[in-house]
């Protein structure tokens, strides 16, 4: 596909969904707990989609590998789709863990399989494109809770569930845009590889030991939407607009930092870009509980950027370490990573923090982001493939 249109296409698609993601996630819980009076239940909300995002994320690749990529783009945004119709007719808590449960199938194609097709139509221009479909997700998700606030001010109802499916259905029709033949750079050549090859590959000590920061990456990312508000507001007496801030800031900087970060990674390689995230996450993470309100804000950025530096470096470094019969696979390999730290890291910290208190559990987490940068630092090595 000629120039950049392969990645506006994926990345507008993708936006739009991220909107409708971003309208709809501060609704959920309420909709739980109407239904079910219980506090409890609103976190199987969370809980529902990890499951079922995380367990199918190898099978995708694979699947991908040898059938290709569209096919399960427009899958996914069918799914997500469904949800939303799911979300709108719900009438107990179990239809709308359902439609999670849904959701989560819907979304994995969207966040690890773009990648995996951007890095075979641009092979020399990674770190660039993947960057730019990463931003392109993150500024779907700033925008969404403001336009669901612009839109429906009272969150009137559950007609955001319906607006959520009907961008789902926009964001497939536009990937209908792509052409029903990839050109030759974006097809995946050779016989695919084994699931013995596979797992060979991801046992060498390089990419083993990025996916082992990717975990940390996932547990960072769903701290920060997760726990890390909690604190904020209990610990450091943070109001609902401030914690709204938080948000933004957090998602602006992910988006910033790849959009940067993955061209220069492309250039100067992408072992100083992972280890430099890493850092930045980890003096973060360290800063923010210790310093007044104020500078927690600047303290929260700075995580916020390391996170998305190492998300760009990391995900086209894995990609650099496969053949391209290999690209659907390696991405479904990150986000199963990327899903098991988001599910295990804010339960973890959660309870280091009402166990020894949150300066002692986001200590621990900054040390754990250290020693991985020391780790990735230690590790570094030619890809054993370059794709």
């Amino acid at each position: 596909m000629s120039s950049l249109k392969l990645l506006f296409v994926i990345g507008v698609a993708a936006s739009l969904l991220m909107v409708g993601v971003g309208m709809i996630v501060p609704l959920l819980p309420q909709r739980v707990m109407l239904l079910s009076g219980s506090l409890q239940s609103a976190g199987f909300i969370a809980s529902s989609f990890a499951i079922s995002y995380v367990l199918i994320q190898l099978p995708l690749g694979r699947f991908a590998d040898r059938l290709g990529v569209k096919p399960f783009l427009l899958l996914g945004y069918g799914l997500c789709a469904l949800s939303g119709v799911l979300f709108f007719y719900a009438a107990s808590p179990k239809a709308l863990y359902l439609g999670r449960f849904i959701q989560g199938l819907g979304e994995a194609p969207i966040w690890a399989l773009g990648p995996a097709l951007l890095s075979l139509a641009y092979p020399q221009a990674k770190g660039r494109v993947i960057g730019l479909y990463n931003a392109a997700i993150h500024t779907g998700l700033a925008a969404g809770p403001l336009l669901g606030i612009l839109l429906f001010p009272r969150g009137e109802g559950q007609l955001p569930f319906l607006v959520f499916a009907a961008l789902c259905g926009l964001g497939g029709v536009t990937v209908l845009l792509l052409p029903r033949r990839p050109t030759p750079k974006e097809q995946i050549v050779g016989k695919p590889a084994s699931l013995g090859e596979t797992l060979a590959l991801l046992r060498l000590r390089g990419p083993l030991t990025a996916l082992s920061g990717i975990f940390l990456y996932g547990a960072g990312y769903g701290i920060f939407i997760s726990v890390l508000p909690a604190s904020l507001v209990h610990a450091k007496g943070f109001s609902a607009s401030s914690t709204a801030v938080v948000f933004a800031l957090f998602y602006g900087a992910i988006s910033l930092s790849q959009i940067v970060a993955g061209p220069l990674s492309d250039r100067q390689g992408r072992h100083p870009y992972m280890v430099a995230g890493l850092v930045l996450a980890a003096a973060g993470f360290a800063s923010f509980t210790p310093l007044p309100q104020p500078w927690t804000f600047g303290a929260l950025t700075l995580a916020s950027l390391g996170l998305g530096i190492f998300c760009v470096a990391s995900m086209a470094y894995l990609n650099d370490c496969v053949p391209a019969a290999l690209k659907g696979t390696i991405s479904g390999s990150y986000y199963l990573s990327w899903g098991l730290g988001y599910f295990v890291g804010p339960v973890a910290v959660g309870y280091l923090a009402e166990a020894s208190g949150a300066l002692a559990a986001y200590a621990l987490l900054a040390g754990a982001f250290a020693l991985q940068a020391l780790a990735l630092h230690r590790s570094r090595e030619a890809p054993a493939k370059p794709g």
